[in-house]
């Protein structure tokens, strides 16, 4: 019987010989941008499991010759046990086809000055280039183990408690290696997407992108203009702006002209709307500076972000809701659909929002503010010492020792408030403050995150429910009085931190790095 095997690979950014050797500590394998491969997986024959059969004991035999790969020991002994252990990469004591193809990937990485550190790869490369017959079955095994360890690299990416280091708390997907290798063998394919955050693939693709767009050298840098340049506007930065609109895919025609017409407006617009600006398509400042940022820094926040992506399951399946913090905004998703986003406040640099996961389960109408220890201590009791009568002007109460404020116009929590029980006490609710919605950078909260959107919130949680019609919900939201529905379904929520992704049009966005998470992952993964 034959297989066809699906080997996963990771990517390639092309980048100019220089940088390649600037991020070569970046632990991840490539594939070539001319490779007619296509980029997830590619097909061999896989070893008849009938033959070439082997006997248990010499796995642990290997690997006491080889304890640097100890790591992937269990997914090695799992997979051969399922196979009756029999040989996946060999025929009849030679290396197959599918083996070589996935040699040529890691010998790719090293080429390219990418430092790939996986143990025992002249070993490795010995046995490969070789090719000589292998009673022993040391070749077989090699082979399986620098699969292993090479997938583990690709999905994975650095450890949990590293990635904790950066102040990431979602709890790290968990990859059955062996599973995932057998499902590809049997060519389903679906098995790996469903394994794999979705932005993944979309951050891979606009890797390439910028990685041409660095290795052309072609990117214009600007001089930062004392005027505005707005529609009809001439000038000779108008050209150079135009060129690199073009490169980024913000316009699709470069004329070369220096004139601001409709066509660069428009082209302004979507640079701004990527990088989160105000889209008013007006050439100043601020639109420069981010123009200005080196390439090469474009294409590490890219590069951190797919490192981000390793850590997150895909949730595809089901209804989630995704709040990005850097990009202020909240998604609901129905499976892949997305339902509807908004706008959103996170926590201030000295109250930042925790980066977590959580199940909403209920949904506060009309709450009380409980006012949290930390703020009574520090705003609510010095001003009560100049104002005895603080309490009942801002309609608040003590209540069992501590501090609340009573439901209704004016409360900090709006109308409602929807809560995924945490040891953060982060929920999200509706607030009075309805003009800081419109503020480019909105990090002005205690920590907890205030939605635009609440009313759609509440449908979506809601959604299928005929009782709880547009009047019903009106009434508990304004009635005065507290009331707690839970939901009929738990509903996954991710605080996520995303200084680069890829929006629902396909187009790469970029955030600034409000919390400063990125430098510290960039350190781990780019060794700078």
């Amino acid at each position: 019987m034959n297989y066809v095997l699906l080997i996963i690979v990771l990517f390639s950014y092309g980048c100019s010989h220089k940088y390649d050797k600037k991020i070569k500590n970046y632990k991840a394998g490539i594939i070539s941008f001319n490779d007619s491969i296509p980029p997830i997986y590619v097909a061999g024959n896989f070893s008849d499991t009938n033959a070439n059969v082997f006997d248990s004991s010499i796995i642990n035999h290997f690997f006491e010759r080889n304890p640097a790969l100890n790591i992937i020991k269990n997914y090695v002994e799992k997979f051969y046990s399922i196979r009756h252990y029999s040989c996946a990469w060999l025929n009849n004591g030679r290396i197959s086809e599918q083996a070589n193809i996935l040699f040529n990937r890691i010998v790719y990485i090293n080429d390219h000055d990418i430092f790939y550190d996986a143990p025992y790869l002249e070993e490795y490369k010995r046995i490969m280039t070789q090719n000589e017959y292998d009673s022993s079955f040391t070749n077989e095994l090699m082979i399986s183990a620098q699969y292993f360890y090479f997938a583990k690299v690709a999905l994975s990416g650095i450890s949990e408690s590293e990635s904790k280091s950066t102040a990431w708390y979602i709890p790290r997907k968990k990859i059955d290696y062996v599973n995932l290798l057998n499902e590809l063998i049997i060519n389903n394919e679906d098995h790996l997407n469903n394994t794999l955050y979705p932005q993944y693939y979309m951050l891979l693709e606009n890797l390439q992108k910028y990685s041409i767009i660095n290795k052309q050298n072609q990117w214009e840098n600007l001089s930062i203009p004392k005027t505005k340049y707005r529609l009809g506007d001439t000038a000779e930065i108008i050209q150079k702006i135009r060129t690199n609109l073009f490169l980024a895919g913000d316009i699709s025609i470069n004329n070369q002209s220096n004139v601001l017409d409709d066509e660069l407006k428009n082209g302004i617009q979507s640079f701004q709307e990527r990088f989160g600006m105000n889209n008013d398509g007006i050439i100043g400042k601020k639109f420069i500076e981010e123009m200005n940022v080196p390439i090469k820094e474009r294409i590490e926040t890219i590069l951190i972000n797919i490192e981000r992506c390793k850590w997150l399951p895909n949730e595809t399946e089901s209804e989630h809701i995704i709040v990005n913090i850097p990009e202020f905004k909240l998604t609901a998703f129905n499976k892949k659909e997305i339902v509807f986003k908004c706008n959103v406040v996170v926590g201030k640099s000295t109250n930042k929002t925790i980066i977590f996961k959580g199940d909403m389960k209920y949904i506060v109408f009309s709450p009380y503010w409980n006012v949290p220890e930390s703020i009574i201590k520090k705003e609510i009791l010095p001003k009560m010492k100049n104002n005895t009568s603080y309490l009942e002007r801002n309609n608040m109460e003590w209540n069992d020792g501590k501090i609340r404020q009573r439901p209704g116009e004016g409360n900090a929590l709006g109308f409602v408030k929807f809560v995924f029980p945490n040891n953060y006490n982060i929920y999200l609710h509706d607030t009075p403050a309805k003009s800081l919605f419109n503020e480019e950078k909105r990090t002005f909260s205690h920590g907890c995150i205030r939605i635009s959107e609440p009313i759609k919130m509440i449908k979506f949680l809601l959604q299928g429910d005929t009782i709880w019609n547009d009047q019903k919900i009106y009434q508990a939201m304004y009635s005065g009085k507290e009331k707690h529905l839970k939901l009929a379904k738990n509903i996954p929520v991710y605080i996520v931190y995303f200084t680069s992704f890829v929006d629902e049009n396909g187009k790469l966005n970029f955030r600034k790095d409000v919390y400063n998470r990125d430098e510290n992952l960039k350190k781990m993964i780019l060794n700078q």
